[in-house]
């Protein structure tokens, strides 16, 4: 099989040694950990909770208390607790507030402990949890955004499948040949805004702050340039539905009633899309003058005023990298477990459809991390706001852009 990824069973194997070896290293009287989660509900709990009762079995003395939120509900409630003293000792971020967290001295530092394990995780999973040179988080599952194509629309119009070489030119040329709109099939479908806008940057050669972190650079030519690409699609080579092409439905439902030809999404769209009544398969993304896909994170981390770091430190270990979890999370199709063990992954590559599903790691070979600030609500406000004028014709690109980069440069000032 062929594979980006390094398989490191051995390191793997020596995680869940770590783990079980820990118990007698843990407390000596009864520890109850609390573990505040957004991802497990509702419907993971059975599945969390295999994984709880695993690393109890492993480590006698030593419970763990779940918690649950909605994601809609959980960082509100997560930094209540914070700001009142009562945090969680162990809890889930996703990578946009990781950085804020961080930042703020709430996170234990468990550098050390994570050293012995770090050769488990995808590098560039571990790595975005770290910063100042300290690792303040463990990866606990990943996604990634693909090319999904119909590739029955392809066959009838005589188009070649996309291939890992594709360009922007090459993915236009193939949309404009897809489309037709008379019978509302479209070439492609790719949402304007913050999270494409980033992406779309990077594969253009851009990036969105200069070196320091101290002024946005996304309104430069290469900015510019980047929300043309997205936004023509749609009012200049029409090879995208509008919003009123659109009649009410989400682009989900168009590619799967047969409507888009291209369609630009995560993986976590496999399952949904199953059943679609038609061929179809996925690609990584085309690039311009480099390759950059999107990358989505989650991180177990623990609360640096925690009573009981060791334990903390040990669950996180187990949570995120152990033979157990790493198995519970792929049976149940609960996101993608961050380990860098591709043998593990094997039942995962033989479903389908889709059929390449090793694009999924051959992503990434080049991600494009999202741009975080402390105040990251804001800043995809902006962001958003601007491409949306841009895009209805309230203002040009550039007026847009320059008008959200002076925006954004207020909110660094501030930090």
């Amino acid at each position: 099989m062929k594979t980006r990824i390094r398989r490191l069973g051995i390191a793997l194997a020596a995680t869940l040694m770590v783990a079980a070896a820990s118990g007698s290293a843990l407390a000596q009287d009864p520890v109850k950990l609390t573990y505040f989660t957004f991802s497990a509900a509702p419907d993971h709990l059975a599945d969390l909770d295999k994984i709880v009762t695993a690393f109890e079995a492993a480590n006698p003395g030593v419970t763990i208390d779940v918690q649950t939120a909605s994601y809609d509900e959980y960082f509100t409630k997560l930094q209540t607790a914070v700001a009142g003293g009562t945090a969680p000792d162990t809890f889930e971020l996703n990578y946009e507030n990781f950085v804020t967290y961080a930042s703020a001295g709430t996170l234990l530092d468990v550098t050390d402990q994570a050293a012995a394990v770090a050769a488990t995780y995808y590098p560039r999973a571990y790595e975005v949890f770290s910063q100042d040179g300290k690792q303040y988080g463990l990866p606990e599952s990943f996604s990634d955004v693909l090319l999904f194509y119909n590739k029955d629309l392809f066959d009838a119009a005589g188009v070649a499948y996309p291939t890992a070489e594709w360009t922007w030119a090459d993915e236009l040329a193939a949309a404009q040949k897809l489309t037709d709109a008379a019978n509302g099939v479209w070439g492609d479908f790719q949402p304007v805004q913050f999270w494409e806008f980033y992406k779309v940057l990077a594969q253009n050669g851009g990036t969105f702050f200069n070196a320091d972190k101290t002024q946005a650079t996304f309104n430069d030519a290469k900015g510019v340039e980047a929300a043309k690409w997205l936004i023509d699609k749609a009012n200049t080579t029409k090879v995208m539905p509008t919003t009123a092409d659109m009649g009410g439905q989400d682009d989900g439902t168009l590619f799967k009633s047969g409507k888009l030809a291209m369609w630009h999404n995560g993986i976590w769209q496999f399952s949904g899309m199953a059943d679609a009544p038609f061929a179809w398969d996925v690609q990584v993304e085309p690039g311009n003058v480099t390759k950059a896909h999107h990358f989505f994170a989650n991180a177990v981390v623990a609360s640096a005023a925690t009573a009981h770091p060791k334990e903390a430190a040990a669950w996180m270990e187990f949570l995120t990298g152990s033979p157990d979890a790493v198995k519970v999370r792929l049976d149940a199709s609960w996101e993608l477990p961050a380990v860098a063990d591709q043998s593990l992954f094997e039942s995962y590559l033989s479903q389908t459809p889709p059929d390449n599903r090793e694009a999924v790691f051959a992503a990434l070979s080049d991600i494009a991390v999202p741009p975080v600030i402390a105040q990251q609500t804001q800043l995809q406000d902006i962001v958003n706001k601007a491409l949306e004028s841009a895009a209805s014709g309230q203002s040009s690109v550039e007026d847009a852009l320059n008008a959200a980069a002076e925006q954004v440069n207020a909110l660094l000032a501030e930090e």
